[in-house]
């Protein structure tokens, strides 16, 4: 499918009060076959959703830095972590060390799970998924672990003031792109 057919389609779903607010914009090089396409989300004019992948190694480190360093962050750390790091060192390790290294292990894995999440926004990936968006239910959008397929679920007309209310404990755990799209549709109920 075309870009435009696409960005056409995909902006019959918005609702009605971000219609004009809310737009998808690409950007490709024809004759430079190793400059990728750039497509963003832009709200008010503004570019708020960036999707290229030329820095995800850079963002990992940097999330994992932030994630490490964010006082502010609870991870919970289960048992089941804390008796993996005993076996893993045969047992020769103080308990409150292990509770330590449980949770670097945990904040690694945290770190790996945003990357994999950022390194898949770029254009190619925001077409297949965006196809996919258009042939799936609102329901699988809404529950998906996929950043895209959350934000075009809540700009979609399709999901009403009451579950959009709904929501607000579950959008906590999202990433903070899909938050700022929740409180952009909250603020316009």
């Amino acid at each position: 499918m075309s870009w435009s057919k696409l960005k056409q389609q995909l902006e019959s779903f918005l609702c009605p009060a971000l219609y004009g607010r809310v737009e998808y914009r690409a950007s490709s090089y024809r004759y430079l076959p190793d400059k990728s396409g750039n497509c963003y989300i832009s709200v008010d004019k503004k570019n708020v959703l960036n999707m290229n992948d030329r820095t995800s190694s850079i963002r990992w480190y940097q999330t994992e830095q932030e994630i490490k360093n964010d006082s502010d962050l609870q991870i919970p750390i289960n048992h089941e972590e804390i008796e993996a790091v005993r076996k893993d060192s045969k047992g020769i390790i103080p308990e409150d060390r292990l509770i330590v290294i449980a949770r670097s292990r945990k904040i690694s894995e945290v770190a790996k799970e945003l990357l994999s999440a950022q390194a898949s926004l770029s254009k190619s990936n925001f077409i297949v998924i965006a196809t996919k968006y258009l042939s799936i239910s609102i329901e699988e959008s809404l529950e998906s672990d996929d950043i895209l397929l959350n934000i075009l679920a809540l700009v979609d007309r399709r999901v009403g003031k009451k579950r959009i209310l709904n929501m607000s404990e579950k959008m906590k755990l999202k990433h903070p792109s899909v938050q700022y799209f929740y409180e952009l549709r909250r603020s316009i109920l």
